[in-house]
């Protein structure tokens, strides 16, 4: 059953009450309690934040099957997009990271230095490979969004290579919940276990709602900018199962170890229509590493060993 939208003409109050994880968009957009009887609209005007982005940010947080329309994506602020993204990475590290942290250590105690060890370095592991995850987003991806705004992106990037490599950071995440429920010694303390429980599977549903967003608000909103930059038209992904004589010459490139940028020169073709054939490549075979790909091309004789 489709979920009723929220509109600007709606009390904010109202929202939060619609659902209260609400509250963490609230704050993560620059904006905060006290605010009475005021509309969403009301509200966003006086913070300075976009009533249309804030609610579209709060529509998909709601319902991950909530696909925006262009119309809609048209009047996002990219801008407030990346402060709720960048507030969001803040909120797991400084706060959400450090609180799991500490409860796995009280959660730990009566253990033996075996326990101990392997938990506390597949956490840190986890923690690790997030942080890396965000530095990507923050050195590389933001900058760019931010760059296309300000008319003077680098055209060596484009959000497809985002796209094509973009992952919510799940599976270790998985594994730590299975170990804490699963392996862990009868002396472990319960309501410990249900603590560092309970945190871990809210970590893992906001990063979740943290990755929809960026990949139905972020991604579709950039696509459409570098659409609009462009001249040449977007290549349409292709829905068919075999590869087309385009996307074969584009697989020899990948094969002989061309950039996005060296391929699209080669073809005179855009960098976003290459990335493009590359999803539809990907998709098609399967197989996502460069290893893998020119595994393929030489067993279907496409270049020779």
């Amino acid at each position: 059953m489709k979920k009723e939208l929220l509109s600007p003409d709606m009390k904010m109050a109202e929202v939060m009450n619609r659902d209260f994880s609400l509250s963490g968009v609230l704050e993560r957009v620059g904006l905060s309690f006290g605010f009475g009887d005021e509309t969403v609209d009301e509200v966003c005007r006086r913070g300075g934040v976009n009533a249309e982005t804030f609610l579209l940010i709060c529509n998909v947080y709601l319902d991950e099957s909530y696909t925006p329309s262009r119309e809609v994506l048209e009047k996002v602020d990219l801008r407030d997009v990346l402060r709720y993204l960048r507030l969001s990475h803040s909120y797991y590290q400084d706060t959400v990271v450090k609180s799991l942290r500490a409860a796995l250590d009280v959660l730990m105690e009566p253990c033996g230095d075996t326990h101990k060890m392997i938990i506390s370095r597949f956490f840190s592991d986890y923690t690790d490979e997030l942080s890396k995850h965000f530095e990507y987003e923050e050195t590389v991806v933001f900058p760019y969004v931010e760059a296309m705004l300000d008319d003077s992106a680098d055209e060596d990037f484009s959000i497809g290579q985002y796209e094509y490599q973009h992952s919510d950071v799940q599976e270790k995440l998985d594994d730590l919940k299975k170990l804490i429920m699963t392996y862990l010694p009868a002396q472990c303390e319960q309501q410990l276990i249900q603590r560092a429980l309970s945190e871990l599977f809210t970590l893992e549903t906001d990063l979740h709602k943290h990755t929809i967003i960026e990949d139905n608000i972020l991604i579709p909103a950039v696509n459409r900018l570098e659409d609009i930059e462009s001249a040449e038209p977007a290549a349409e992904e292709d829905t068919s199962d075999a590869l087309s004589a385009r996307e074969k010459e584009i697989l020899v490139g990948v094969d002989q170890g061309l950039l996005n940028k060296e391929i699209a020169a080669k073809y005179n073709i855009s960098i976003h229509t290459v990335i493009t054939h590359r999803k539809n490549i990907s998709r098609k075979t399967g197989i996502k590493t460069i290893a893998g790909l020119t595994a393929y091309a030489i067993l279907n004789n496409l270049v020779e060993l």
